[in-house]
This record gives C-alpha cells, structure tokens and sequence, in this order.
C-alpha cells in the first residue's frame, strides 16, 4: 500500500491567503529579457497567496534595458519597489542591499530566471508560523550507515550523475556547486542538506545580522549566523530550473574566486580566531523526501 503524503496538492489548495506580511527581493545585471516576466511572475504568485506584500528589486547598476522596464512595470505594479546600485556590486551586496530595504513581516527571494521551483510557495509561507527560517534543499538528504564509511560513501553519492543533474543546468555548473557545499559543510559544520537555495526568513532576524562576505557566500553566511544565533531551521523541497535564456553571472572564475575568498576568511575569523558571539546553536528540522509528493511542479 503506497503511503499517502503528509504535504500535496489537496493540502497546498486547502490553505487560505496568508495572513501576514512578505517581501520578495530579487536582485538583477542586464536581464533586459526576463526581468518583466519575472516581475509578472512574481507578483502573480503573491497576489494569489498573499494579502499584503511588496517586491524589492535591485538593480546593479545594468547597462541594458533593466531599469528602465522596471521602472515602468512599477507604474503599473505598485507593490514594485526599485533601487539601483551607483556602480555594480555583484550579488552579494546587492544582496545586503535588499535584505535592508525589505519592510514586511517576512523576506525571502527568487533569481529573475526562476531558478527555483516554488510550487510549494503557499505551504512553506505556513511553516514560517513555527520556524524562523524556511529553507529550500534541491536533493534528499544522503544517508549513509557505517561510520568508516559513511564519509566517503556520502561524497560518492554527492558527486553521482543523478545528483549533479538535478542541481543545475549543466554538469560543470554542478560540480562548482558541489564544491562549495562540500567547503561550507568541512568547514562550518552547519548540517544542512543545501545552502545556495531560495530562504525564507524573519525579516527581522536576516536586518539584525552583520554580514562580513560580498560574494555569493552571504546566502550560507545567513543560515551559519541564524543557526549560530538559536534559530529554528525547516528544511523544504525546492528543485533546480534550468535557465532557458540570457546569462547566469554566478560560475563565472571571479566570481568563484570571490566565495572562496569569502569562504576561506570568514572561516579564519569565526572558527579559527573565534571572532564570532557565543554560539546558541539552533534547531534543523530536515527534509524527509516521503512526507511530500514530489511530483508536483510549477
């Protein structure tokens, strides 16, 4: 007898509009192409599950067309919110820049080429009620039993063909995505099953910390320095989509060398030098693959 899921489309379809505050931030480099359908997008998928929210939208400094359609898209979409960066800062400050211009109750954020599967958007708004952050996880947790073996085991299946092919868009980009999880799960400790995902926080909790990195890292050094904090982790499913047009900027060699730079300094101060407050370390509610149906996608 097949086990019934615990979440699926009837339980998704059941829920009322939620009923507190959410800012989505997204943050954009020449996407002339995609940002007005993101845009549409996005404020579709809020306006059907949320009563009040806003869209923060930075723009770093594009040399296209990007502004410009925002700009006027906002005219037509009041809950747009626009800022543009003076010169362009790449993504993690433009990050830094949105988390500080959000203003509702809850924050989370979506890349404009819909890189992620929100299926679930309405139900992971719900644990938010229990949790202090809602974290996505594009695979199932690897478990392995041995402890000789469990290491190396583990890292077989992380590096497998069916793992690389569901975290991105190409094998290459999976493997520079692999890499990073495997140097932030040594390093850190933080027993996560993803840390470059869509996160749903307290706003408040993401306003009250100080960021140190300026590269992609300051995904990872929101979910350390939350947990670090006490905070209550819930992990989601949220699969990879590949892009279908213009051009990702987070593979590129300088960008690489920035969040290991990143990695590698914040690494040396927190846990080598012990620059970091006392560690209340929080609460990780994992991901359990058979308690969804999975088979449900945008």
């Amino acid at each position: 007898m097949t086990r019934k899921h615990r979440y699926s489309r009837a339980v998704l379809d059941s829920l009322p509009p939620f009923d507190r505050s959410v800012s989505c931030l997204t943050w954009a480099y020449n996407e002339e192409k995609l940002i007005e359908p993101f845009l549409r997008k996005v404020d579709g998928l809020l306006r059907r599950n949320v009563r009040e929210y806003e869209i923060v939208v930075v723009d770093d400094a594009s040399t296209d067309r990007t502004n410009e359609i925002v700009a006027s898209l906002a005219r037509e979409l009041p809950q747009i919110r626009l800022h543009r960066n003076p010169v362009n800062l790449n993504v993690g400050l433009s990050c830094q820049n949105a988390i500080r211009r959000a203003t509702k109750e809850f924050l989370f954020w979506q890349t404009v080429d819909w890189a992620y599967d929100l299926s679930y958007f309405r139900l992971f708004l719900e644990f938010l009620r229990e949790n202090d952050v809602v974290a996505g996880v594009r695979r199932s947790p690897v478990k392995v039993s041995g402890s000789l073996v469990k290491p190396a085991a583990a890292l077989i299946k992380l590096f497998g063909y069916k793992h690389l092919t569901r975290r991105s868009d190409t094998v290459p980009k999976a493997l520079v995505s692999l890499i990073n999880y495997s140097l932030i799960r040594l390093l850190f400790r933080l027993p996560l099953s993803d840390y470059q995902n869509v996160v749903f926080y307290r706003t408040k909790l993401l306003q009250s910390i100080t960021f140190e990195s300026r590269s992609s890292f300051v995904n990872p050094e929101g979910l350390i320095k939350s947990f670090w904090s006490g905070a209550s982790i819930r992990e989601v499913p949220i699969s990879f989509i590949p892009r279908t047009t213009g051009t990702a900027k987070g593979t590129r060699p300088r960008a690489i060398f920035n969040s290991v730079k990143d990695i590698l300094g914040c690494w040396f101060r927190w846990v080598v030098l012990g620059r970091v407050p006392v560690v209340r370390k929080g609460v990780i509610r994992r991901f359990e693959p058979a308690d969804w149906d999975l088979r449900l996608h945008e």
